[in-house]
């Protein structure tokens, strides 16, 4: 098992930057595909990054594409979301999530989950 925290979550104006971290800490975390979800009031958790175990290859949803960057320093334990350019219909609970095994990045697909960190970007 792994176990996953988030942090850096926040209130930032439309436009600005924020970066998200989670802290993984039991099995190795290279053993893990791992990325971000989610769910903003009055909708179901949907995917926004993911990034493969070491960290060569990247996925994003169409909604993020060019804003956000997701990383990861295994050597540190440590997933990251640098979010750009940010716009009130990012705001939500953002989770990191981690797999063990490849992924379509469905939320039934995740084996871990963090506890969340909420986003609100004020326009």
């Amino acid at each position: 098992q792994v176990q996953l925290a988030e942090s850096g979550g926040g209130l930032v104006q439309a436009g600005g930057s924020l970066r998200l971290t989670c802290a993984a800490s039991g099995h190795t975390f290279s053993s893990f595909v791992v990325g971000w979800f989610r769910q903003a009031p009055g909708k179901e958790r949907e995917f926004v990054a993911g990034i493969n175990r070491d960290g060569g290859r990247t996925s994003y949803a169409d909604s993020v594409k060019g804003r956000f960057t997701i990383s990861r320093d295994n050597t540190k334990n440590l997933l990251y979301l640098q979010m750009n350019s940010l716009k009130p219909e990012d705001t939500a609970v953002y989770y990191c999530a981690a797999a063990w095994f490849g992924t379509n990045w469905t939320a039934s697909g995740i084996d871990y989950w963090g506890k969340g960190t909420l986003i609100t970007v004020s326009s």
